[in-house]
């Protein structure tokens, strides 16, 4: 872990981080590493209970149950960049990217970790956070950083896809995900007991997105899907 040096984490929705990268972030915090998340949205087109998590208060609500995961992980710098949850993909590229490029110029991580062009999931915005932060990453990264995209292994695949496709993980594409062989990953963190709880006590604190998914599968399976984090590099500034 220690060689991914400071990280650097942009993402689309409250939770993204969380699913992706719990376990990399908590290890690297407790390595003294500085770990810096920012996100696209609120996640304000995100209600899943229009009873309990209303619309018109749900961006309120994922701020605070982030707030409380990333506090749980130790991570204490978090930034927002400020979109609209459904409409990045509407958003002129220019203003985004110059955003995230100004946290990178601060920041100067060594690691940036992201969503790849397909967006992981698909989502709209997913792949507009792919595309900014990738126009970022190659106009300001230092000498030696990497940029990286989640990716499964095919074990992964064969075992996993086909019930997340039940529950419209990657709505109608067939592409994905983005599968890549384990001896060609660019991080394989796997995790144990410990940071495996923790990572899905940070997931159960965002209850208005997580809730009915961690009901509905097997915890065991649950948990067996998500208890390694990897990632394919994307690129490598020279």
């Amino acid at each position: 872990m220690g060689d991914l040096g400071t990280i650097l984490g942009v993402w689309a929705h409250p939770d993204d981080e969380t699913y992706l990268t719990a376990g990399i972030m908590a290890t690297a915090v407790r390595n003294g590493q500085r770990v810096v998340c920012v996100t696209a949205t609120k996640g304000e087109a995100g209600s899943q209970d229009e009873v309990r998590w209303p619309s018109a208060t749900i961006a309120e609500v994922r701020e605070k149950e982030l707030a409380e995961a990333l506090s749980m992980l130790g991570v204490t710098e978090h930034h927002w960049l400020g979109y609209i949850d459904g409409r990045c993909h509407e958003v002129d590229d220019a203003e985004p990217t110059a955003k995230i490029r100004r946290f990178i110029e601060e920041v100067q991580p060594d690691t940036v970790l992201t969503f790849g062009p397909d967006g992981d999931t698909g989502h709209l915005d997913h792949i507009a956070v792919s595309r900014w932060t990738t126009a970022a990453f190659d106009q300001a990264a230092k000498p030696g950083a990497k940029l990286y995209y989640p990716t499964v292994t095919p074990e992964w695949e064969q075992t996993f896809v086909e019930t997340f496709r039940g529950y419209n993980v990657y709505g109608d594409r067939d592409d994905l995900p983005t599968v890549t062989p384990k001896n060609e990953l660019g991080i394989d963190f796997p995790l144990g007991d410990e940071l495996l709880k923790l990572k899905f006590e940070a997931l159960a604190v965002q209850a208005s997105q997580t809730e009915g998914l961690l009901k509905a599968i097997d915890q065991e399976f649950f948990r067996s899907a998500f208890v390694d984090e990897t990632f394919r590099v994307a690129a490598s500034k020279q």
